[in-house]
């Protein structure tokens, strides 16, 4: 009953799955922003993983599979009031369960604590940070509204050897929890409230489960993740949609230390799935108040609960797969995790018959000392595993209580007085009497079988309508089972304001005791998987000790909660449209790559209007990068006298929205040391190839700096684009005598790693080769041409 753990990855080339963040990848290796992918997984060790961080495992650890590079677990314990080694432990049994592997690259912040505090000292110097002693409540009273500009801190002003003085005592432990904090000096009527002097650092004066009583100071996730990233050395830090506000935050301190690796972070939506809650804080109350057994209660939706309960890690994996990775938020449908264990489990787990509510079949024409062994296949034809077990066969039997009435309602195909049914691999059996005890309860049912049906034929060629699923009343094994359900009844759990705990489902687990088993179950352990025919899929629980077993039911054959009728059909139909959904997001995406973080959009008078109608519906442009050209009056004009020069207008738009507003911010275009006649050349060498995307931003750089023409630029420095030639042809065979593993494992089948190989070589060329010319070249080179 063993399953394999090894994950199968799509490749990112011919993926139906692709998804941005492939696609910014793929931008990043081409240009040679960078020259391989290193991602991570920081979970915070204050609970278990549950199946929305699934997602982001699989994210993160896949992307760096596909692409041929690696992925950190990385723990994010810089709160010691909330985390514990329980949990640390945790996490990464989980994530080894879904077979993803960190190898040597396992870190916590708090390795780094030091190295951070170092950057703090270094912003307080700078003057871009400072000690505020308001509390907890003031700061909020300070910061301001969404419509109001927040109040600068009375202590905003303090020098930096007062602020130095008072960091060095907070970290040595002198003040009390709250006394002070550390903020960043930015901006107090900024848009995005999170720039409003955010705090660095707080006093937390409690053992930390990893550091003991080193510190008494803890920086701030905002502060520490970046920081993180940065001393990993993280090219691509994938985090989920809620963080996008704090992308501004995380942009700012890596400006301003200037880590020697600068890591960019790209948000995705995270998974939000009805019936379930995602919140470790929610799950732990129901933990703590008895709710469930524990995080790994099979009801819980943590990886342990599922784990338990009998999911498979490719059952998750492949949902994962098919919910994709998108920016636009969505609510996914838990019967699509279901269905996805179902497809997995029904091509490799074994049939058995069990019966859960036994009543008693005595067959009476059948010899009372004789045990007869029927063959029975453990998996149907259209599985392609074989097996058999030996089912003995004895004149005492159980049924299911379900599959007898005494007076059977229309459409009622199963046992009934003078009914005649099949015995799964057995025989025709006929209900002659039926006995109760004194309350009136049916107890034992008295049959006969015909001898002549053996395996469920008849060769007279009658039919019978049902088939009974059945164990023998002296060879079965007696089982305890578990009906796990739906945690809640409510698709949203806590909506409208009730508390969630109102939504709990009474009935999400059932325990049938003195249920039986056919004998082949004897040897089972912790873990084992089975259909039980009829009934659904089960799983030994860790709970089971000796003779007893105990079976925790994993999901039913059947959606019986799906909204529309259950059948396969409509689940696709509704993947499907998520997926289109998810590919529409995408393409929006690559519009904007490693675009600034979103702004409200202002409103547009009539002139603005007719502005951005033009630019949207004649020029071709996107909707936001319309928007915003049209907004500004002196930014749209520059971007039309750029198209003057130049007239590929979303290439323009692209420069002027993304490399120039960043570097211009607020101060007035007039005073650049270039014009809109430059910056036109400057695209039109990018956009015709003759420099690469790394080169122009090079270019671009220089620009600010003297204002020269691009092109003599480019001659100075040789950026010029690096064809094909003699020395590409040195390139290539240093880089694939420098990687032979890599080059043995593409040749292998590993193709991903081709986005590998164009790293390397456009590290080795400066980002001066030619990516289409380059990829061409590989690919010949790869394959032994």
């Amino acid at each position: 009953m063993s399953r394999s753990n090894q994950p199968t990855l799509n490749s990112s080339s011919g993926d139906p799955h692709r998804h941005f963040v492939h696609e910014i990848i793929d931008h990043d290796l081409e240009t040679g922003k960078t020259a391989g992918v290193v991602t991570r997984f920081p979970p915070e060790p204050n609970g278990y993983l549950h199946i929305g961080h699934a997602k982001a495992i699989c994210l993160n650890f896949g992307i760096a599979q596909q692409y041929g590079g690696r992925c950190h677990l990385r723990f994010d314990d810089t709160n010691p009031t909330t985390e514990d080694m329980e949990y640390a432990e945790g996490i990464q049994r989980d994530i080894r369960w879904l077979g993803f592997d960190w190898g040597e690259h396992l870190y916590y912040a708090s390795d780094y604590f030091e190295r951070i505090y170092a950057f703090a000292v270094h912003l307080v110097k700078q003057g871009l940070a400072y000690v505020c002693s308001l509390n907890e409540e003031q700061i909020r009273e300070y910061r301001g509204t969404i419509s109001e500009p927040g109040r600068e801190s009375p202590y905003r002003n303090r020098s930096v050897e007062e602020s130095l003085d008072l960091l060095e005592r907070m970290r040595k432990g002198e003040f009390e929890d709250g006394a002070h904090v550390l903020r960043a000096k930015i901006d107090m009527s900024a848009k995005n409230m999170l720039m409003r002097d955010p705090l660095l650092y707080r006093i937390r004066r409690v053992p930390h489960f990893h550091t003991g009583d080193a510190w008494s100071i803890y920086p701030m996730y905002d502060f520490a993740h970046c920081l993180e990233d940065a001393i990993e050395c993280v090219t691509h830090s994938l985090c989920s949609l809620e963080f996008e506000n704090n992308r501004e935050i995380y942009d700012w301190v890596l400006d301003h230390v200037s880590p020697e690796c600068r890591p960019h972070q790209y948000e995705f939506a995270r998974l939000n799935l009805n019936y379930t809650l995602m919140s470790k804080r929610k799950l732990l109350q129901l933990v703590n108040e008895g709710h469930v057994s524990g995080w790994d209660d099979p009801r819980m939706p943590t990886l342990a609960g599922l784990r338990r309960r009998g999911y498979t890690p490719e059952s998750i994996r492949n949902f994962c797969d098919r919910v994709g990775v998108a920016k636009t938020h969505n609510v996914i449908d838990v019967a699509l995790l279901e269905f996805s264990l179902r497809d997995d489990l029904n091509q490799k787990v074994p049939r058995v018959l069990t019966v859960l509510r036994p009543l008693k079949v005595v067959i009476e024409n059948y010899p009372e000392d004789q045990t007869e062994e029927l063959d029975a296949p453990y998996y149907p034809r259209d599985v392609p595993k074989e097996g058999s077990r030996a089912l003995p066969f004895t004149r005492e039997l159980y049924i299911e209580r379900d599959d007898f009435a005494e007076d059977p309602p229309p459409g009622f195909f199963r046992l009934a007085p003078g009914r005649e049914v099949r015995l799964r691999y057995a025989y025709f059996i006929r209900c002659h009497e039926v006995i109760k005890d004194a309350e009136g309860e049916v107890i034992e049912l008295r049959c006969t079988y015909d001898p002549e049906t053996r395996g469920g034929n008849a060769p007279d060629g009658r039919k019978v309508q049902g088939t009974l699923h059945w164990v023998s009343a002296t060879h079965s094994l007696p089982v305890e089972v578990r009906l796990y359900d739906r945690l809640f009844s409510e698709e949203e759990p806590g909506r409208d304001g009730i508390d969630f705990q109102e939504h709990l489902n009474p009935r999400s687990l059932e325990i049938l005791d003195g249920c039986r088993a056919e004998p082949s179950l004897g040897g089972s352990t912790a873990g084992d998987s089975f259909q039980f025919e009829r009934q659904g899929f089960f799983t030994v629980d860790p709970d089971s000790r000796g003779d007893h077993l105990v079976f925790n039911r994993t999901v039913t054959l059947k959606d019986t909660w799906a909204k529309l009728a259950g059948d396969r059909k409509a689940r696709e139909r509704k993947e499907l449209a998520a997926r289109r959904a998810a590919e529409k997001a995408a393409a929006k995406e690559r519009q904007r790559l490693e675009a600034p973080s979103a702004s409200p959009e202002p409103e547009l008078g009539p002139e603005q209007i007719a502005r951005f109608e033009r630019y949207r519906d004649t020029l071709g442009l996107a909707e936001a990068d319309a928007t915003r050209l049209a907004a500004d009056e002196d930014l749209g004009q520059f971007f039309e006298q750029a198209l003057e020069h130049h007239d590929q207008a979303r290439s323009v738009a692209n420069w002027v929205l993304n490399e120039l507003l960043r570097e211009v911010k607020d101060h007035p275009l007039d005073q650049l040391p270039f014009g809109p006649a430059e910056l036109a050349q400057l695209v039109a060498l990018v956009d015709a190839g003759k420099i690469t995307g790394a080169a122009g931003k090079e270019v671009f750089a220089a620009l600010l700096e003297s204002g020269s023409d691009p092109k003599g630029i480019v001659k100075e420095k040789g950026l010029e684009v690096l064809g094909a030639g003699d020395e590409m042809d040195r390139i290539l065979d240093r880089v694939l005598e420098e990687n032979p593993e890599q080059l043995a494992a593409y040749r292998g089948g590993k193709t991903a790693l081709l986005g590998f190989f164009v790293g390397q070589v456009m590290r080795a060329t400066g980002g001066r080769a030619n990516p289409q010319e380059l990829q061409a070249a590989l690919r010949k080179r790869l394959a032994g041409d």
